[in-house]
């Protein structure tokens, strides 16, 4: 019963040390700005909404949380 929850926490251990890997990595490069992300400047206010990295993200992440899960279910097969 405890097995298939031990893996699960491994498993989500391993993740979070992935992100934060990746965040100790990013840190240092600058990333581009995406062309679908949109930067209006005015004379007295400044907009910026980052709707390509928002769907960049959503779609990486997408896939890695399904990745993830297709694991989980492997190892918890019986």
């Amino acid at each position: 019963m405890f097995e298939g929850i031990g893996k699960f926490i491994i498993l989500t251990g391993f993740i979070l040390i992935l992100v934060g890997v990746a965040f100790l990595l990013f840190e240092k490069f600058q990333i581009p700005q995406n062309p679908l992300d949109f930067h209006l400047k005015g004379k007295n206010f400044e907009f910026y909404f980052p709707l390509g990295t928002s769907l960049l993200l959503s779609i990486i992440l997408t896939v890695l949380l399904n990745l993830a899960i297709w694991i989980f279910l492997w190892l918890t097969r019986k």
